[in-house]
């Protein structure tokens, strides 16, 4: 399993078990077998079956699995079966709006970690309450659910208030940077780039995707680019021994720059190792 934050989280659905291990392969960081959204009602439960003849075998944990929600008929039957897998590496939870939510999870779920997917105007309102919940490792923006329930039409510039709010809760937290919505448009490359490099720039370390074509985009997206590696290297080289003000590149430095021009290197240093 990757060790740094997964920025590709790739969504396989859970009655198609010849392509869980595609998506592993596919290049993803995380893969989420999906019991909600891509499976029809009445194909939950034999897609439960699936999942867990899948998984039970493996050795050290894959896969993180999306179960239904709490207010549907097949949630609790979910965490039942997937509890006790050493192939599940965590549950996802939609539609999520309180820490209790999730609490109630962590506890029928043998303390597996927990992702929190935010898709709902009170999961927002709740934001501060829900980051507390044990078991919480991060919290994913469910977009077009939101805007459906907002009312909110777009889901770039429209939508930015709501990734700030949850960049500075994960922050507050400790939780890693949170993960930015799905790009529906699965032909047009560039535009996914654009929408991974405007979440990346508020803050998010990671976006949802729908198709394996995504994942390679997704991951360089978030990768710093050479020039930025370039200047950091510069800016640890410059500061090593030095005593007094440091120039970079005609610019003095301070210790924000240093803590950024650190950091960008060692994002560059574990994806390095994954790419």
């Amino acid at each position: 399993m990757i060790t740094a934050p997964a920025r590709s989280i790739l969504f396989v659905p859970g009655d198609r078990p010849e392509r869980f291990d595609k998506a592993r392969a596919s290049g993803a960081d995380l893969v989420v077998i999906d019991l909600e959204d891509a499976v029809l009602p009445e194909r939950k439960a034999a897609a439960r079956d699936v999942i867990h003849d899948a998984l039970a075998g493996l050795g050290d944990p894959r896969f993180v699995v999306r179960v239904n929600s709490l207010d549907t008929e097949w949630h609790a039957e979910d965490v039942r079966a997937l509890a006790g897998l050493s192939g599940v590496a965590g549950l996802m939870l939609p539609k999520t709006e309180r820490a209790g939510d999730l609490s109630a999870l962590q506890a029928a779920a043998g303390g597996k970690p927990l992702h929190a997917l935010v898709e709902t105007v009170a999961g927002v309102l709740n934001l501060a309450q829900l980051v507390t919940a044990p078991g919480l490792v991060r919290l994913s923006f469910g977009t077009v659910d939101f805007q459906a329930d907002a009312g909110i039409d777009g889901d770039a510039a429209e939508l930015d208030t709501i990734r700030t709010q949850m960049v500075l809760h994960s922050r507050a937290a400790g939780l890693d940077a949170p993960v930015d919505g799905v790009s529906t448009d699965l032909s047009d490359d560039a535009a996914l780039a654009r929408d991974t490099d405007h979440a990346r720039r508020f803050g998010f370390g990671g976006k949802l995707c729908v198709h394996p074509r995504q994942v390679a985009v997704v991951n360089a997206a978030f990768l710093p680019s050479d020039a930025d590696v370039a200047w950091a290297q510069r800016v640890i080289a410059a500061i090593d021994g030095a005593f007094g003000a440091v120039a970079v590149d005609g610019k003095l430095i301070d210790k924000p720059v240093v803590d950024r021009a650190k950091r960008l290197v060692a994002m560059h240093r574990r994806y390095a190792t994954v790419d």
